[in-house]
């Protein structure tokens, strides 16, 4: 039997694993690989990486995509964080190509009894909160401000980035007596007086 005729296996004897079984395993294992994430400040693991760990740390093998079980098994680790009275763990988790938490990110809302967020830099901004959260609750080192809440860096840089193009550039400084532009000192080359 091949590995796409098993679907899910066991890599020690290649035995077959329920898809039920396999997703609790992997939630045991997702558990402790995200709390060693939330021990570093500011970090965050991608789905993929996740899917991988996850897989690696409990023997447990899938052929299946990752983007058709993962929700599933952080719909388990939110309830399990919830009952521990953990902070989210699951806000530690974005997709490689931008950055966001998944719209999984609702079920976060939805065992806390709070209403599901529609946009999606609201909910980018709730997920900071938690992972900051995280990061206090389970011992990361922190600066001594006690550290901010941050969007996963490659948002945060397509965010810094969109709002530079959008920030209209400053008009230059202009020498009130000979009408030219200032150089950065402020000082005109023309007349030689300083312009605050």
């Amino acid at each position: 039997m091949t590995e796409q005729q098993r679907g899910y296996w066991r890599e020690s004897d290649g035995s077959a694993v329920a898809v039920s079984q396999a997703h609790i395993v992997w939630t045991r294992a997702a558990y402790p690989a995200l709390v060693d994430v939330a021990r570093r400040y500011h970090a965050v693991v991608t789905y993929a990486e996740l899917a991988e760990a996850v897989q690696q740390a409990s023997g447990v093998r899938t052929s299946v995509n990752q983007r058709h079980w993962i929700g599933k098994v952080l719909a388990l680790v939110v309830r399990e964080a919830h009952r521990r009275g953990d902070p989210p763990l699951t806000a530690l988790v974005v997709h490689a190509a931008d950055g966001m938490v998944g719209i999984g990110y609702q079920d976060v809302l939805a065992v806390a009894g709070q209403p599901p967020i529609a946009d999606e830099m609201d909910r980018e901004q709730h997920a900071a909160a938690a992972r900051l959260a995280c990061y206090r609750h389970f011992g990361a080192e922190l600066p001594a401000d006690g550290g901010i809440p941050a969007l996963a860096p490659r948002l945060k840089t397509t965010v810094t980035r969109k709002a530079a193009a959008a920030t209209p550039p400053r008009p230059p400084a202009i020498c009130p007596n000979c009408f030219l532009e200032l150089p950065a000192t402020r000082v005109c080359d023309s007349c030689g007086e300083q312009i605050p």
